[in-house]
């Protein structure tokens, strides 16, 4: 009945992947909770998409980084950034993008907001 993605890497295809699977879920109807930690707290800096895969996935027709990010935006993904995730990468909330609301959390709030019907997946 909900699906909530743990996304700890920093790494470009996973964090996308995890956008992929967050906006399908949005798509057909369930809520959704992103969670990002440790180094996928720098996905939601500016211009953190690497740009020579956004180039090729727009050539081939793909959706971007960019693309799916306002798409969970659209379709009201909670986007939550983990307090630890910020301190270990040396980040605060005013270096995160202002497009996009970012709900401070931890672990406790991040698991009080699943769903025990629901599904967590750690990308």
């Amino acid at each position: 009945d909900k699906l909530s993605l743990i996304i700890q890497s920093g790494e470009y295809d996973r964090v996308h992947c995890a956008l992929v699977m967050a906006s399908a879920a949005l798509a057909v109807g369930k809520p959704v909770t992103l969670f990002f930690t440790m180094g996928g707290t720098r996905a939601l800096t500016e211009d953190w998409a690497d740009q020579a895969r956004e180039s090729v996935f727009t050539a081939d027709g793909l959706a971007t980084f960019e693309d799916l990010l306002n798409a969970c935006q659209e379709l009201d993904a909670t986007f939550m950034v983990c307090e630890l995730g910020l301190r270990s990468e040396k980040l605060d909330t005013v270096d995160l993008r202002a497009d996009i609301p970012i709900t401070k959390g931890s672990a406790v709030s991040f698991l009080s907001d699943a769903s025990d019907k629901g599904a967590i997946l750690y990308v």
